[in-house]
């Protein structure tokens, strides 16, 4: 596949994630395996596993960026290929994916070993880290697109989406 090929599959798996039900759908996805893995539920963890690859594409894109999941998946999409940052690294906010992504290995190792509670401590403590990290990241996204448009107008952006006028 040439570069220019991969790169409009790229940017179609992110305009299709960037839809609020793929965002939010896949939310419960890591609580589900971590429960699989507790109840030995293979299936079920299968399940999930096959949920994780398909959920991205089984959305269309959406019409706007006012959905705040759409743009959780926008600036996650803007943070990774910001290329005026030097490095990802651990400092802030990255600390908060990074402890979120420890509490989430932590998790299915407490479900592996049959820890109930301390499965569904380390499970919310990672999928609230994650929603913290992309609370920042939306900010700073809403930042940004607000200093190269400051009122926002309803035009095209360079994911596709229409944002809209009377929004934010």
């Amino acid at each position: 596949m040439s570069d220019s090929r991969a790169e409009r599959a790229r940017a179609a798996f992110w305009r299709r994630h960037a839809n609020p039900k793929s965002g939010w759908s896949r939310v419960p996805t890591g609580p589900v395996i971590v429960c699989a893995i507790y109840r030995r539920d293979w299936r079920l963890l299968a399940a999930a596993l096959v949920w994780t690859v398909l959920n991205p594409v089984l959305f269309s894109p959406p019409e706007t960026d006012d959905a705040w999941m759409t743009r959780a998946v926008l600036a996650e999409r803007w943070w990774i290929d910001d290329e005026q940052r030097p490095t990802i690294g651990l400092a802030y906010p990255n600390v908060c994916n990074a402890v979120g992504a420890a509490a989430f290995g932590y998790a299915l190792y407490a479900a592996w070993r049959r820890r109930p509670t301390a499965a569904a401590a380390a499970t919310a403590l990672g999928v609230a880290l994650k929603c913290w990290w992309l609370g920042v990241l939306v900010r700073r996204y809403d930042a940004r697109a607000t200093r190269e448009s400051p009122d926002r107008p309803s035009t095209g952006t360079a994911d596709g989406l229409r944002r809209p006028r009377d929004s934010r």
